[in-house]
């Protein structure tokens, strides 16, 4: 196996029906079932719900490019109206109901319980399971949670560590490569996978703001004064992918050739699913391509 390279083509399967809990209506309706107010306030404190009811400053360390203005005006204030019980239990609502619309019968579960989701979910469990999360905070958070009965939420728990633990890990490549969150997103911008204005509008960051951050990579030689990448930034940047890969290739190397496998023939149709349905749309602020 060729872990790395397996970490990212099983990435582009797992991600899909772990991202939905972000973009689908049922997921922001669980939130504002639970009483949390407004789209980034059920974000911030659905992906955070695992650490507990945790400060802005977790949040903008963990989370890592969003602007901390952004986080500030969802956070404390999302526990006064949610703790972060009620709130885990509104993220797997909104999956149950999303997966129901997608893959079965909507808001019953039916049709989830298959055998082939079942296996899924084993696979996807005995990958994450065990799994190193030294230095990984988000990941380490989810990995506690008790692992739901139902199959296809389980499976959603394990597609959960496992890109929070391939971002944890991404984070780490991008300290090591001396960037800070928003040198990162005007990096992965010039590299054309995801619009400026998406990225600007999905992290909360203004033009002065994005601005001051390529000149300091102009600066540093990464990019161009017009904002594209020069060869030794494309490098540079091509380094951090390829180190975020072989960070996340563990769970890949714990399965074994034939566990991921079997996992990525069951994922593919998944994913396919999804991206017919728009269930995650192309482009996004994830980087996230439709799949192969």
């Amino acid at each position: 196996m060729d872990a790395p390279r397996t970490a990212r083509a099983m990435w582009k399967l797992f991600e899909p029906l772990h991202a939905v809990t972000y973009f689908a209506d049922e997921c922001i309706e669980e939130y504002g079932r639970a009483g949390l107010k407004g789209f980034w306030m059920g974000y911030f404190a659905g992906r955070a719900a695992p650490m507990g009811a945790v400060a802005p400053g977790v949040v903008d360390a963990t989370f890592f490019s969003f602007n901390p203005d952004r986080v500030k005006r969802a956070l404390p204030d999302a526990w006064s109206f949610a703790s972060p019980d009620r709130v885990l239990v509104a993220r797997l609502a909104g999956v149950d109901r999303v997966y129901g619309r997608l893959f079965g019968t909507e808001g019953s579960g039916a049709g989830l319980d298959t055998g082939a989701m079942a296996r899924a979910a084993a696979l996807a469990r005995a990958a994450v399971e065990g799994l190193t999360i030294d230095g990984r905070p988000l990941a380490g958070a989810n990995a506690a949670l008790a692992w739901p009965e139902e199959p296809h939420l389980a499976l959603w728990q394990a597609t959960t560590v496992l890109r929070e633990h391939r971002g944890d890990g991404h984070v780490v490549a991008l300290v090591a490569a001396g960037l800070d969150g928003r040198q990162a997103l005007v990096t992965m911008a010039a590299t054309g996978a995801v619009p400026r204005a998406l990225l600007q509008a999905a992290r909360g960051w203004d033009d002065e703001a994005w601005d001051a951050s390529t000149t300091e990579l102009v600066e540093r030689g990464w990019l161009d004064e017009d904002g594209t990448q020069t060869p030794s930034g494309a490098a540079a940047r091509q380094d951090v992918e390829d180190l975020t890969d072989l960070l996340a290739a563990e769970p890949w190397e714990r399965l074994g050739d034939e566990g991921t496998e079997l996992l990525r023939a069951i994922l593919t149709p998944l994913a396919g699913a999804m991206a017919a349905a728009g269930a995650v749309p192309v482009p996004n602020p994830i980087g996230l391509p439709l799949p192969d």
